[in-house]
C-alpha cells in the first residue's frame, strides 16, 4: 500500500483532536522527469480546524518564513557557503522572503496577468495561458520570479482539475484551493479548505467519477456536523531546495526514486 498522502486520515485526527500534522513518505505513479520530481518524496501536511482559506494561506505563509529565518540564524555557515558556491544570489533571496508579506493573487488574476504580458509579448511561453488550464512550471515561475520577485500565493482554482474535498465556491466555476509559487521552483505548497457539506461532497465525489462507499468514513465526519477545517502539504525537498540554492531535487534526498530509477 503506497501512501499518496496522509491528509484524508489525518482530517479524523483534526476534527477529534484539534490542529495535528503528518510528516512522512509520499509516492506519485505519474511518468515525470523533471528536477522537481519524484516518486517518492516527504511531505509536511498540517490541518487546522476552525479554519477558512485566509487562515490555511497565512498558516503556510508563516511556516515558511520561519523556517527561513530559522536557517539564517542558526545555519549561517551553511547559508554562506551555498551562496558562495552554489547560488550567488541565494542570501538575499532568503532574506527577501522574511522582509515582507507574500504575494497573493486568485487564480483568475494569474491568468489575465499571464494574457496580459503575453500579449504585450514581454515573455514567451512553451504552453499558451488560458483559464482553465493547471499552470505549468513555466507559469508558476514567470509569477513568482518575474511578475512578484517574490513568493506568490495563488488561489480559487477551477474545479475542474483539483481534488473533490476541496470547498466549492459560490461561482460554481472554483475552489478554495491554493498553491504558493517560490522563485526557482515553482510550486511549493498545495492546500485548501475542506468541503464540509455533506451533499456537496457526495456530489464532488461523484463528478470526478469516484464511488461513494470507498469513503463512507470520510463522508461519515460531515454526516452529523462538523467544524471548518483545511490545510496544506509541503514538499521537504522542494524546501531543501529553496533553502540551499540546490536545482534538482535528486541532489537533497538520500536515494532519490523516480520513474525506473528505484534500486534503494
Amino acid at each position: 500500500m503506497l501512501t499518496v498522502s496522509g491528509q484524508l486520515s489525518v482530517e479524523t485526527f483534526a476534527c477529534a483532536v484539534g490542529d495535528v500534522y503528518t510528516f512522512g513518505p509520499t509516492f506519485r505513479a505519474e511518468d515525470s522527469h523533471t528536477s522537481r520530481h519524484l516518486a517518492e518524496f516527504w511531505m509536511i501536511e498540517p490541518e487546522i480546524v476552525f479554519a477558512e482559506l485566509t487562515d490555511v494561506m497565512d498558516c503556510a505563509e508563516d511556516y515558511v518564513k520561519y523556517c527561513v529565518r530559522y536557517i539564517l540564524e542558526n545555519n549561517a555557515d551553511d547559508v554562506d557557503f551555498f551562496n558562495t558556491w552554489q547560488d550567488k544570489e541565494l542570501k538575499d533571496r532568503l532574506l527577501n522572503i522574511i522582509a515582507a508579506p507574500f504575494a497573493r493573487i486568485s487564480y483568475t488574476e494569474a491568468i489575465e496577468i499571464l494574457e496580459t504580458h503575453l500579449k504585450e509579448k514581454k515573455t514567451k511561453f512553451l504552453v499558451k495561458p488560458f483559464w482553465g488550464m493547471d499552470m505549468g512550471s513555466e507559469h508558476e515561475r514567470y509569477l513568482a520570479e518575474k511578475v512578484f520577485m517574490k513568493p506568490t500565493i495563488c488561489y480559487n482554482y477551477p474545479k475542474t482539475f483539483k481534488a473533490f474535498y476541496m470547498k466549492a465556491n459560490d461561482d460554481g466555476k472554483t475552489v478554495q484551493s491554493m498553491d504558493m509559487l517560490v522563485p526557482g521552483i515553482g510550486e511549493l505548497i498545495g492546500g485548501s479548505a475542506r468541503e464540509e457539506n455533506l451533499e456537496k461532497l457526495n456530489k464532488a465525489i461523484k463528478d470526478k467519477g469516484l464511488e461513494l462507499e470507498p469513503y463512507w468514513w470520510y463522508r461519515e465526519l460531515r454526516q452529523y456536523g462538523t467544524n471548518p477545517h483545511g490545510g496544506f502539504g509541503l514538499g521537504f525537498e522542494r524546501l531543501v531546495m529553496m533553502c540551499s540554492g540546490v536545482e534538482n531535487i535528486r541532489d537533497v534526498i538520500p536515494f532519490p526514486r523516480y520513474p525506473k530509477h528505484s534500486e534503494f
